[in-house]
């Protein structure tokens, strides 16, 4: 909300511009240039958006340096700890924490979208088995529009709340169908007996041959895995949906355009680079060779899972992750995975490490995320699909929260043209 009294001088030459100054409810006041380009006939100038607000929104708040996260002002330690997954996302996408019938209404809902279309099944012999699972992903999604006709119209409210439940009931089918494709293996229904999280995991290590029992344990941190990864307020992945989404796209292209985002290894393949760290250094006695290496400023090794570009004090989703990663090594034992013993010592000596303790390099949530679906059995491959059925239900949220906002533009960034001014064509004889 603007502050009248709060305004930006811009000098440029002999002219000055007042800016107006929005105050928003947590964070830094942002200067408002909206009309600069019509009044003094310039652009800012801000690669990859690191300083530029490009909505209002209020749904998720983060303060890095602080180490906060919120969901419509609730903190994520504690929604993860106390919460589950479905009422986070009842959460984000209705702006409050839902009463039992409210909640009771949101899982069934939910829990009765979960099939997919049986034509859809199609879609996956048509990839080569090998074939990474984001790829089945990016594709089957979008080809959601081609299914489902009665909830594309953006302009209709009902359309958009049916594909909501429907993009966030059938992803962990989807994403579980590709597991089971790229490994030879047939798909498993979901049940609707099952919570979100221990439905996810029957359909990925169910097989037909034997009754497969959902163990509480991992089903509470899968579910805290979902749930930590919800929402990260304006990221990559979020504003592709939300720039996809600015041009009228249907919600399904939408979310296929953030899946496709999230697979870039800077974004999503976080969990993944530490689980590779700790691969690389392969025993635990090579551990002190590699925090030498990680302190040595000219070596170009980097310990990854220590630290977070957005946080720069500590990650608040750690905590929580961390006594899930322990629940879940006291069940499965580290004794006969050898990655897992690494990852054990290597947080047990870092966080005994003044370098680390004195820079605030703690472990942070992709580190223990990594840890807990490496114990799982997950394949590396399957760690970016299964933040995409996390990250699912923030996409959405942001989604609508844009199509409902009535100062809602496509996007258009600008840019800083360096190439070469206007110039007369020449015919090929005499060039």
């Amino acid at each position: 909300m603007a502050d009248t009294n709060k305004k930006a001088t811009l000098t440029i030459g002999n002219e000055n511009y007042d800016l107006p100054i929005l105050s928003p409810t947590e964070g830094p006041d942002v200067i408002d240039v909206r009309k600069l380009y019509g009044q003094a006939d310039v652009f800012t100038y801000d690669p990859g958006f690191t300083s530029t607000a490009s909505c209002d929104s209020s749904i998720t708040y983060i303060d890095g340096e602080a180490g906060i996260l919120l969901h419509r002002g609730y903190p994520i330690d504690q929604l993860a700890s106390k919460s589950h997954f479905l009422e986070v996302c009842y959460l984000l996408l209705y702006g409050e924490l839902p009463t039992a019938a409210q909640l009771e209404d949101f899982e069934s809902r939910v829990t009765n979208h979960t099939m997919v279309h049986e034509q859809m099944h199609r879609f996956f012999t048509g990839f080569r088995r090998d074939a990474h699972p984001m790829a089945i992903m990016t594709g089957v999604v979008g080809a959601m529009s081609a299914f489902y006709h009665d909830s594309t119209d953006i302009h209709d409210p009902w359309h958009r709340e049916v594909a909501s439940i429907r993009l966030i009931a059938k992803m962990p089918t989807i994403a579980a169908m590709a597991y089971k494709y790229s490994i030879g293996q047939p798909f498993v229904y979901p049940r609707n007996d099952l919570d979100f999280a221990g439905n996810f995991l029957r359909m990925c290590f169910s097989v037909p041959a034997e009754d497969y029992q959902v163990n509480p344990i991992l089903s509470r941190a899968m579910d805290r895995i979902f749930t930590l990864h919800a929402d990260h307020e304006q990221n990559a992945s979020t504003s592709t949906v939300r720039l996809a989404s600015s041009s009228g796209a249907n919600p399904f292209a939408c979310i296929a355009a953030g899946i496709a985002c999230l697979w870039g290894p800077a974004h999503g393949g976080a969990n993944q680079a530490a689980l590779e760290s700790l691969k690389q250094i392969g025993t635990p006695d090579r551990i002190p060779e590699f925090i030498a290496r990680a302190k040595d400023k000219d070596d170009p090794f980097r310990l990854m899972g220590f630290g977070h570009r957005v946080y720069k004090n500590f990650d608040p989703r750690a905590t929580v992750m961390k006594q899930s990663a322990d629940e879940v090594l006291d069940l499965l034992g580290v004794e006969n995975n050898p990655i897992l013993a690494v990852a054990k010592e290597l947080e047990k000596q870092a966080l005994a490490d003044d370098y680390f303790v004195e820079r605030k390099l703690f472990p942070n949530v992709d580190f223990y995320s990594g840890i807990i679906l490496e114990a799982m059995g997950f394949p590396t491959s399957m760690f970016t699909p299964i933040f995409a059925v996390s990250r699912t239900v923030g996409w959405i949220s942001q989604w609508k929260e844009m199509i409902e906002d009535p100062q809602m533009k496509i996007g258009r960034p600008r840019q800083l043209y360096t190439g070469p001014a206007q110039r007369d064509y020449v015919d090929v004889e005499n060039r």
